[in-house]
């Protein structure tokens, strides 16, 4: 069992953000996981730095620490010759302390090239496709492609590690637990569902599987809702929404009846250890071994200090069997 901290970039800026991976570290977290947007999910939320350039900065002022894409869409607002590069030299960067997360994509961030939003049966192939292509350049030598949405042309990647990073695969069903198996070394996923780690080793996958734990730590259980549902009611939208809509405002909408006991049944509220264990809990049942903790609350630095004290050893003592 590992327990990651989750860098929110739609939450903070990137000084901030690079200052709280630094704490991670010294708090005894095993990896940050930081997610790769355009846009926040919510205006109120106010921040999208660019992940790459920060990861390279966290990875310059760490020691120990693996860094995590959570996660970068390789086939739409990014050439995946361009992510098979960036990840190559992160993994060189933070001398092999990198993992590359990556996902079909949301709207929400993909949609800004002005290239339309395809229907989710074109956005698996293109995102098979695009991991084939990463595959391909990560041997080495000059590689051509030739997919039915994707291509590259004499490409060849001049800085490589000696080891390939990890690459995890988000996955919410059958089929795209299949393309984790097939073409990734992980799986990655914002729910607690059994059957998202069952598809998986069905299909032959036998890695890691990283999933997200929502908690709002805050003095008092209703500070930490309050926070929650004011920055981060977006995370009950469930992901056929959460894919599909196109900018903040459409989220504030569809979020607008959300209420904070809704928050309070799906995040960890408050300081009390108990709950933020049984919050974690069924993620570990279910098969995920790789739990990043998303705090929501008005407090970063307090969260991690609670980590640093005490949470980070109880979830791995309890449950790490």
């Amino acid at each position: 069992m590992q327990i990651g901290y989750k860098l929110a970039t739609e939450q903070y800026g990137p000084q901030e953000l690079i200052r709280q991976a630094i704490a991670a570290e010294a708090a005894g977290f095993d990896f940050v996981e930081m997610s790769d947007h355009y846009h926040p999910w919510l205006d109120e939320q106010g921040h999208s730095a660019f992940t790459w350039s920060v990861l390279g900065a966290i990875a310059a002022k760490t020691e120990r620490i693996q860094l995590v894409t959570g996660v970068t869409c390789p086939s739409m607002r990014y050439h995946p010759a361009v992510v098979a590069q960036a990840a190559a030299t992160m993994a060189l960067v933070s001398e092999g302390r990198f993992v590359l997360g990556v996902g079909s994509g949301e709207r929400l961030n993909e949609h800004v090239t002005g290239d339309g939003w395809p229907a989710v049966s074109e956005r698996h192939v293109r995102f098979r496709e695009a991991l084939e292509i990463i595959r391909l350049l990560w041997q080495g030598g000059y590689r051509s492609y030739e997919g039915k949405y994707l291509r590259l042309e004499d490409a060849r990647i001049f800085d490589l590690p000696a080891e390939q990073p990890l690459i995890a695969v988000a996955a919410s069903g059958a089929a795209s637990s299949r393309i984790a198996a097939e073409l990734g070394d992980a799986i990655f996923a914002t729910e607690e569902k059994p059957e998202i780690v069952r598809h998986y080793r069905e299909a032959g996958g036998t890695g890691p599987g990283y999933a997200e734990v929502p908690m709002a730590w805050a003095e008092s259980e209703s500070e930490g809702a309050q926070s929650a549902l004011k920055y981060f009611r977006w995370a009950l939208a469930g992901w056929k929404v959460m894919s599909e809509l196109p900018n903040p405002v459409n989220f504030e909408a569809a979020t607008a009846q959300v209420r904070e006991e809704d928050i309070r049944q799906r995040f960890a509220c408050g300081n009390d250890p108990q709950r933020f264990m049984e919050v974690a809990k069924p993620f570990a049942e279910a098969g995920f071994d790789r739990l990043v903790l998303m705090n929501a609350g008005p407090d970063p630095r307090g969260f991690l200090d609670f980590c640093d004290a005490d949470l980070i050893s109880r979830l791995k003592q309890q449950l790490g069997s």
